[in-house]
């Protein structure tokens, strides 16, 4: 089979024909299929304020600057504008390193913002154990919702596990599909265990075969999964429906109403380290939390602060 010979970029390629083939380096480097494709949804965004087809020869400092006015202009939310601009600048970056450019983009930092969760009113109508005669794919979603509230694992990772990771006299699953690359080994409450048990001798298959499987059991796509969260949670009267909240909410009730600490959460999240692991310990910060009837002036001044122990 002939070698596809890729074609070096000079300053006269247009920005589109450049980032095609920073994408196809970012490829070869081994950046995951899921930070490629989001490379590839902001440049899409991204055209919407700058012109793509221009060259870089004709790129001016004033054409980036006018692209943010324009993602201003537009109404697209301050973190949204940091994510496409961040992805911009690792692109100006390559480009400088290839020679084609000198531009860059300030950083924009990410504002705070509270993460939306699960509330405890939804997740008890969402891990009620649906009727005997509920259909194979409910009953797979109910036992997926109640493995993210066991680790607060991603889509991505949920869909790639396969029979054998999950091991019943240690109590541990294997994930091998992880955001860092890394293996991990997340344990399984008993509860979990009990749930996985019974799902299991109804799903049977063979030890490589996918633990979450499409109906033809087959690897689910992220679509797929996306779409059957959905419609799960829909049917049980809730409308909220994004699977990352429950990694949301995972990290909340492990720190607040669990009593959690941060450390054990990176570890159980995946996160290389403590930096998002303090986000989300900043938002919901247990410590804060915990007794707080005891410290409230309002309680207090009510008469109900509890006695002291």
């Amino acid at each position: 089979m002939a070698r596809q010979r890729i074609k070096k970029v000079g300053i006269s390629a247009t920005i589109e024909e450049a980032f095609s083939r920073f994408v196809a380096s970012a490829t070869a480097r081994g950046l995951s299929e899921k930070t490629i494709q989001t490379y590839n949804q902001h440049i899409h965004s991204i055209g919407k304020h700058l012109d793509l087809s221009i060259t870089f020869a004709e790129l001016s400092q004033e054409d980036l600057d006018g692209m943010i006015v324009s993602m201003r202009r537009s109404g697209l939310a301050h973190n949204s504008i940091s994510s496409y601009t961040r992805v911009f600048r690792t692109f100006l970056k390559w480009c400088r390193e290839q020679g084609l450019t000198d531009l860059e983009i300030p950083h924009m930092k990410d504002k705070e913002t509270v993460k939306e969760t699960y509330t405890d009113e939804e997740l008890q109508l969402l891990l009620r154990k649906p009727a005997r005669k509920s259909s194979f794919c409910e009953y797979r979603n109910w036992v997926i919702e109640n493995f993210f509230m066991n680790c607060g694992c991603r889509a991505a990772t949920v869909r790639s596990i396969r029979n054998k990771d999950v091991n019943f006299e240690s109590g541990q699953v294997v994930f091998r599909h992880t955001k860092n690359g890394k293996v991990q080994v997340i344990p399984l409450c008993g509860i979990m265990i009990n749930i996985l048990r019974d799902y299991m001798v109804i799903r049977g298959g063979e030890p490589n075969d996918y633990l979450f499987p499409s109906e033809f059991g087959e690897m689910l796509t992220e679509s797929a999964l996306r779409s059957a969260i959905a419609d799960y949670n829909n049917s049980r009267g809730v409308e909220k429906t994004s699977i990352h909240l429950f990694r949301h909410t995972f990290a909340r009730k492990y720190l607040i109403d669990c009593g959690g600490d941060a450390f054990t959460l990176q570890k159980l999240l995946g996160h290389s380290t403590l930096k998002m692991t303090k986000h989300y310990c900043s938002i919901f910060d247990a410590d804060i939390s915990k007794n707080f009837d005891r410290f409230s002036p309002l309680a207090q001044m009510n008469g109900s602060v509890p006695n002291s122990v």
